[in-house]
């Protein structure tokens, strides 16, 4: 079983081939490939983590969809001034599917 630490979207993902991953949203069209460059970690037959040998590896993922996350509320409040302010955000994000380990 060969697995990858991979920065994706500003967060460390443990990925395998075959694995889905969400991310912050890339600019890549659905269907499409994309390459997770920033490697972290390698196990495979024997751990890799030194930054020579990661510089060659490389992740490459298909682009499965974009969508949104779930809706957070931001709520502020002061009390006796009737000052209240509501706002919401959701994420764009990124969908893709791990397609190999190179």
């Amino acid at each position: 079983m060969v697995y990858a630490v991979v920065r994706a979207g500003g967060r460390q993902e443990k990925v395998e081939v075959g694995t889905i991953v969400t991310m912050d949203r890339i600019k890549a069209d659905k269907d499409g490939n994309v390459e997770l460059a920033a490697v972290l970690l390698v196990d495979g037959d024997k751990i890799t983590s030194d930054s020579t040998s990661l510089a060659k590896i490389k992740v490459t993922a298909e682009v499965l969809n974009n969508l949104r996350g779930p809706k957070i509320v931001i709520q502020k409040f002061k009390n006796k001034t009737g000052y209240k302010k509501r706002q919401g955000h959701r994420q764009e994000l990124t969908r893709v599917q791990v397609t190999g380990i190179i």
